[in-house]
């Protein structure tokens, strides 16, 4: 049973990425400021804006009770990293920037100076600077990939980008595998139903490029990302392969990215938000797309 400690499991993503772990036979200590409604979990009330804590928290048993015959801690074989503050518009942006860089920090230097070798980080679809910038903008061509040269305006973005960078130093310095996964829009399975109100409104989803993840199969790139060993540094997309649009990939470029140059040829329905990286390296297969949730 591998062992792993997993930050803002309670939020949207990380519940569903926290069950689909615990299915897979996992043992999961959840550390968050809220706890998560799962009986095979226990949340750790943890603030990871503080260093000590962090610390604490990543060297702690992973056990479900108090009464268990040992309370021992054990190693742990990787750490997820989802706490944060999830977008803009929530708090202050200095705000945003400051609890998502210092708890990511925190989390990953406490996992290198305690010896775990494996921390996944969850990055963000808003690095390309389409998402929350101040007007819309172009991006620099299409499907957005892991080589882009992001380039965001916005605190939350940056914060993530920061991470990103972190993460490469504390992977270069200390040698183990840290990955960032660009996460794009999270749907939960009850949010299929409001499908029709896009297809409605093509054009308001155009900011993040129509992207999608159903929340499980973020879960399974979480497991991949896991098992997959020796990488060193890498940033891989999670995203689903076709758009959140019933209007094919074509029209909706026409329509509202007219120039925008494509590299490659695109499928009828394919994503703009390119996850053939995490196809290819971690053998990412899509289990939920929304077509088997949407008449």
């Amino acid at each position: 049973m591998k062992k792993i400690i997993f930050t803002g499991g309670t939020g949207k993503a990380g519940k569903h990425a926290v069950a689909h772990l615990v299915e897979h036979g996992y043992r999961v200590l959840n550390l968050d400021t809220k706890p998560l409604d799962n009986p095979k979990v226990r949340t750790l009330i943890t603030d990871i804006t503080d260093s000590g804590q962090v610390f604490n928290a990543l060297s702690s048993y992973t056990g479900l009770h108090e009464f268990d015959p040992s309370l021992r801690p054990e190693p742990i074989d990787a750490v997820v990293h989802f706490a944060a503050i999830p977008r803009i518009m929530i708090t202050p942006d200095n705000e945003v920037f400051r609890i998502n860089t210092m708890g990511t920090y925190n989390v990953i230097e406490a996992a290198v100076k305690l010896g775990i070798k494996k921390v996944i980080i969850a990055s963000s679809e808003t690095t390309y600077g389409l998402v929350f910038a101040n007007e819309p903008r172009n991006p620099e061509y299409f499907p957005l990939d892991e080589e882009y040269p992001v380039d965001p305006m916005d605190s939350y973005a940056l914060s993530k980008i920061c991470n990103e960078r972190t993460a490469r130093a504390f992977a270069l310095r200390s040698g183990i595998d840290i990955y960032a996964i660009r996460i794009g829009n999270v749907i939960e399975p009850h949010e299929y139903a409001q499908f029709p109100q896009f297809f409605a409104d093509p054009g308001f989803r155009k900011r993040i490029a129509w992207s999608y993840i159903d929340a499980r199969d973020l879960g399974e790139i979480c497991r991949l990302a896991i098992e997959k060993d020796g990488l060193g540094y890498q940033v891989f997309n999670a995203a689903s392969g076709d758009t959140s649009s019933d209007l094919p990939t074509a029209e909706l470029l026409s329509r509202f990215y007219p120039g925008v140059p494509v590299h490659g040829e695109l499928s009828k329905y394919e994503t703009l938000l390119s996850n053939k990286k995490t196809r290819e390296v971690l053998g990412f297969k899509q289990a939920h797309h929304w077509r088997d949730y949407v008449n």
